[in-house]
């Protein structure tokens, strides 16, 4: 049995965060969202594929910030090329400078919805700015959506603080169900400005989905059928599931795509990217401005990064390897006895639990904390209610690491608690 880790350090930071600020951090980084008492909450370091936390545990991880490390942590090529901009060029001035061009010449020979490029900052920003170019280009107003989307009024899931007349334009549909999204349109038949999707299904906590056979191509069509506009968020799955994104993937092209994340391997930019036709009611229809979106110092760590991505080819590598380790991993889950499901993309891993007939969901919850208790404690960093990711730096040898602590986890999950099919 693993033992407890020592987190001294991570919670006397907390109690003192919680009184600098509200709930010590934001939302999703708060104890809550993973197992408390047993998870770090502050880390003090990183490099390549592992995370060390203020008490001086090491991690293997595999949450990489959310998906922004695609490569891993302190790319020292990436770091340098920034460094190298701060000391001779600087990065915030009052106009843009050239590496914008630059930038954007290369996302647009790479996506193929891409004619022209903004960038932004964060994911919100870059999903809350396609949604108002679709909205200025149709001249409606309501928004069908399945997917996260980020914090907006138009989006957010916990409604605190949203106006109903802003939180009620839209409405989400089921990933994968056409026939909901079918139905939804024809009810709101000429008053919808676009649909935005993530292309790879991946709803908070629940498993992740690849695109079903003919599934992007219908709600391409039905977008098409309504006059709506069609916007993939691609947050996620830019320049992870390929250099172009899910779209060149799968083969699907959308109007409107939104990237952010692995763009510039955790310096905050994102980008909608588009059609000529609708990103042009952005030269004086719709305004947007931002004193740090045009800082440069993102563009080069974009640029760099992309660079790495297609010289070592890095989605390539990452969906190799992901397709092995997702193998292995099945063949785990599915001889523990353990009611839980491995699901994903090679590159997004994940497993979720269920209640198995005639179980409470407190014995359900319990199993599932109960796992990734063991799972940290044997130095494997993975979040309960989110999918994992894998990095380039990740090596066989963390690949097999995780595979270990995840079997062992298992393993003792299973006899923790017992499913009723399991004792017969």
């Amino acid at each position: 049995m693993a033992e407890h880790l020592k987190l001294d350090n991570s919670e006397r930071l907390y109690r003192e965060a919680q009184e600098l600020i509200p709930g010590g951090m934001m939302g999703i980084r708060r104890p809550y969202n993973f197992v408390p008492g047993e998870y770090p909450i502050f880390f003090d370091s990183a490099r390549g594929g592992k995370v060390t936390d203020v008490d001086g545990n090491e991690y293997l991880d595999m949450l990489c910030a959310y998906g922004p490390i695609i490569i891993g942590h302190r790319e020292r090529e990436i770091d340098a090329a920034v460094i190298k901009q701060i000391k001779e060029k600087g990065f915030c001035m009052s106009i843009v400078q050239e590496i914008q061009n630059t930038l954007a010449k290369k996302v647009i020979s790479l996506v193929p919805s891409a004619e022209k490029v903004v960038f932004t900052k964060t994911g919100s920003d870059s999903t809350t700015l396609a949604t108002r170019i679709a909205r200025s280009f149709t001249g409606k107003t309501k928004i069908i959506r399945c997917g996260y989307h980020g914090w907006h009024d138009w989006c957010v899931e916990v409604q605190g603080g949203v106006p109903e007349e802003a939180s009620g334009l839209t409405e989400e549909f089921e990933y994968g169900d056409i026939e909901a999204l079918e139905a939804k349109l024809e009810a709101r038949k000429g008053e919808v400005a676009c649909i935005i999707v993530t292309p790879v299904g991946h709803p908070n906590a629940k498993p992740v989905v690849a695109p079903p056979p003919g599934y992007l191509e219908a709600v391409r069509e039905l977008a098409t059928r309504h006059g709506a506009v069609l916007v993939f968020d691609e947050v996620r799955t830019g320049f992870r599931v390929a250099m172009g994104g899910a779209q060149e993937r799968y083969g699907v092209t959308p109007d409107l795509a939104t990237f952010g994340k692995a763009m510039a391997n955790g310096y905050a930019i994102s980008a909608v990217v588009g059609k000529r036709e609708y990103m042009s009611v952005v030269e004086k229809r719709v305004f947007i401005s931002s004193t740090f979106f045009p800082n440069s110092l993102e563009m080069v760590a974009a640029m760099k990064c992309i660079d790495i991505l297609e010289r070592e080819k890095v989605p390539e590598s990452i969906w190799k390897r992901g397709t092995a380790f997702l193998d292995k991993l099945t063949r785990l889950v599915d001889g523990s006895g353990v009611p839980c499901r491995v699901s994903g993309i090679p590159p997004m891993p994940y497993i979720t639990f269920h209640q198995t007939p005639g179980e409470g969901e407190r014995i359900y919850k319990a199993r599932r904390e109960y796992f990734y208790t063991q799972t940290i404690r044997r130095g494997l960093f993975v979040q309960p209610y989110h999918h994992w990711y894998i990095a380039h730096r990740h090596t066989d040898a963390d690949l097999e690491k995780a595979l270990w602590a995840i079997g062992e986890s298992l393993e003792l999950t299973a006899a923790k608690f017992p499913t009723k099919e399991g004792l017969k």
